[in-house]
């Protein structure tokens, strides 16, 4: 199979993706939207019984280039996903 193209706009679909290619997906994501000067992200990982919310929130506290992340508001998914505000 041919790697697939994803959109790099800031938004961040999990539902796509398997449970295993999570924890390299976010990093790489995230380094490939602060390399276009996106600053905030949105990461949606769904609702479920939060095992891969706790898998992206263990990955955001590990980096340095986080200065925030928190539940989105009812409007952007609420607790379905995690706005992220990285440091400039």
């Amino acid at each position: 199979m041919e790697p697939t193209e994803y959109p790099i706009d800031g938004v961040l679909d999990l539902h796509t993706f398997r449970p295993n290619e999570v924890k390299s997906l976010v990093p790489h994501y995230l380094d490939e939207c602060r390399d276009r000067g996106i600053w905030t992200v949105r990461i949606i990982h769904g609702k479920g019984i939060g095992t891969l919310r706790e898998t992206v929130h263990a990955l955001l506290r590990k980096r340095d280039d986080v200065r925030s992340f928190a539940l989105a508001p009812a409007n952007q998914g609420g607790w379905g996903a995690t706005l992220v505000q990285l440091k400039q």
